[in-house]
């Protein structure tokens, strides 16, 4: 969660450079993370799929929260790098806690002071992009109803993957994405039956169910290709 006022200090290796600059770097990276999954989440809403299954979506907007949810982790859990922890790396561990991660690395500029090269995100972060993004999308796109379905299925498939992370490596977001594209589907079938009442609505999971494991896939490799990249170009 993005944290007011001045952030605390670790001595000479502090990784803030001050918590304003820090606090409005952050926002900025978050509203360009809200703003590109918001353009996925729209322009995807105009494409009609070849499924029996009217309204169905492939996700794809969720390559952004799974982004946000792995870039914040620690070093040691950095893609393709296994590092043994260090003073440095405890430092960059403390520094995690505090809203950095590997991504966050000390940089220092010309005047002496270190700074993180970009800031890392929590998971209550990834939460308010995931809700701000399903709530935009459905004003932009003038789906109320849709609305209901999303936050249903945005929400479980949410927990699931901040449930998930704790157990795959950076290695295997894939396997994540796979996760919360199936209890998505399972959280708007189960809202589309509690608002329609209509029980029969639960005849297309399976189809979903297909589908969302595939579209899952690829979302999560999409998230692991960018985050392996910006990972190797900031170290």
């Amino acid at each position: 969660m993005v944290r007011f006022g001045k952030p605390p200090r670790h001595g000479a290796g502090c990784i803030y450079e001050g918590g304003t600059a820090f606090l409005m770097r952050k926002l900025a990276y978050m509203s360009a993370l809200l703003a590109a999954a918001l353009i996925v989440f729209v322009i995807e809403s105009w494409i009609p799929l070849p499924l029996p299954v009217p309204g169905a979506k492939l996700g794809l907007a969720n390559a952004i929260t799974l982004f946000v949810l792995f870039i914040g982790r620690g070093r040691g859990e950095r893609i393709g790098r296994s590092e043994p922890r260090t003073e440095s790396s405890e430092l960059s561990g403390r520094g995690n806690e505090l809203g950095q991660g590997p991504a966050g690395e000390v940089a220092r500029d010309g005047s002496g002071e270190t700074r993180p090269k970009i800031p890392v995100f929590t998971v209550g972060d990834a939460f308010l992009i995931l809700v701000a993004r399903i709530i935009l999308g459905a004003l932009f796109t003038g789906r109320a109803i849709a609305f209901v379905y999303s936050i249903a299925g945005g929400l479980l498939a949410f927990a699931a993957m901040t449930a998930t992370r704790k157990y795959v490596t950076n290695r295997q977001i894939w396997a994540c994405g796979a996760v919360g594209a199936v209890f998505h589907n399972v959280g708007q079938i189960g809202a589309a039956v509690v608002v329609t009442g209509t029980p029969a609505i639960a005849a297309y999971l399976p189809v979903l169910l297909i589908v969302g494991v595939a579209t899952g896939v690829v979302t999560g490799l999409a998230a692991q290709f960018v985050i392996t990249r910006l990972t190797s170009a900031l170290t």
